[in-house]
């Protein structure tokens, strides 16, 4: 009986001493360990996943850990580990659902293949699988825009937090919807289409928002004079939309046979050329008063704008002067 009894003493201090082991011990990974854990997962699949990364000692050990848990339910998504950490911790995270976040930074003026290649770089898919939603789900804005035939324009420039588990529509959606609260901040309901249309064009002529509204009414001017918008990138754009852009702008480029070259034909492109952010929207939506028509650079990041072609031609003159004198 004597026997028995240290047997299970023995027994017990040996199982005390492994549950120890395994959920007390901090188990260090090598290097970061990125671990997918989709939505189905058992636990014992978790309980294996995270053994075979080595971010654990004991399977038996979480599942056990797990067992007198049972209310807590663990969360799908992707986890990164790369700190020492024991069982305990790391079912913690799994309960709070600790996802692992990729930034991705959309500048005012990204195309839909720039942000396409932002969330490929971001390690979010493939850009090809974005862009293919970019151009066919529409129906995210047309409610507010029923013009829209893309996604261009309306994926608002910002810094968003996305995670894996997101579908290439979900991560749209998220970016749709940001658009969607910053128009209403600025009572954009009318006319969506054909404003942010025009507040790409101002997006991508300049990088100065004091500038947006001057060059927000020489676009104006010109529509309402019936005069050709001449806007440079609009032609990168329609070469863009064809994979013929070759990274700068030839005299044969301006006869490119597509509704968005300005050049070729009137009025506005169907549709936005960039997602352009909240100052041009609101250069878009009220642009200066001027009578101004013409414009082009300074050779310093501004412009100097003109209502006559003459006047336009001396500033032009001048900007070739500044280029040819330029250390």
């Amino acid at each position: 009986m004597r026997k028995l009894l240290t047997l299970l003493l023995l027994a017990g201090l040996a199982l005390g001493a492994w549950l120890a082991w395994g959920l007390l011990v901090p188990t260090t990974p090598a290097g970061q360990k990125f671990i997918m854990l989709r939505s189905g997962y058992t636990t014992r699949k978790i309980a294996a996943e995270l053994k075979s990364a080595g971010v654990i000692r004991s399977e038996k050990g979480f599942l056990l850990w797990h067992y007198f848990h049972r209310r807590a339910s663990l969360k799908a998504g992707e986890y990164m580990f790369d700190k020492p950490a024991t069982i305990i911790n790391i079912h913690h995270r799994l309960v709070r659902g600790d996802i692992y976040t990729h930034t991705v930074v959309i500048p005012e003026g990204y195309t839909i293949f720039d942000v396409a290649q932002a969330i490929e770089e971001a390690g979010l898919g493939s850009k090809d699988d974005f862009l293919k939603v970019a151009r066919s789900d529409a129906d995210l804005i047309r409610d507010l825009a029923p013009e829209a035939t893309t996604l261009e324009g309306y994926l608002f420039p910002d810094t968003y937090e996305l995670t894996r588990t997101q579908s290439m529509r979900d991560i749209a959606t998220v970016m749709v919807r940001h658009f969607r609260q910053v128009a209403a901040s600025l009572g954009l309901s009318n006319d969506v289409h054909r404003t942010v249309t025009m507040a790409s064009i101002v997006e991508k002529e300049t990088a100065a928002p004091e500038e947006r509204p001057l060059v927000a009414s020489v676009y104006y001017n010109r529509l309402t004079r019936r005069m050709a918008l001449d806007a440079d990138p609009s032609v990168i754009y329609a070469e863009l939309l064809t994979n013929t852009y070759s990274g700068a702008l030839h005299h044969e480029d301006l006869q490119t046979k597509s509704p968005y070259n300005t050049y070729r034909y009137p009025g506005l492109p169907p549709g936005p050329i960039a997602n352009p952010g909240k100052s041009s929207l609101e250069a878009a939506m009220h642009p200066a008063v001027s009578d101004y028509l013409y414009f082009v650079s300074n050779g310093n990041g501004h412009h100097r704008f003109a209502s006559s072609l003459e006047e336009h031609n001396r500033n032009v003159t001048a900007f070739r002067h500044a280029l040819q004198h330029r250390p």
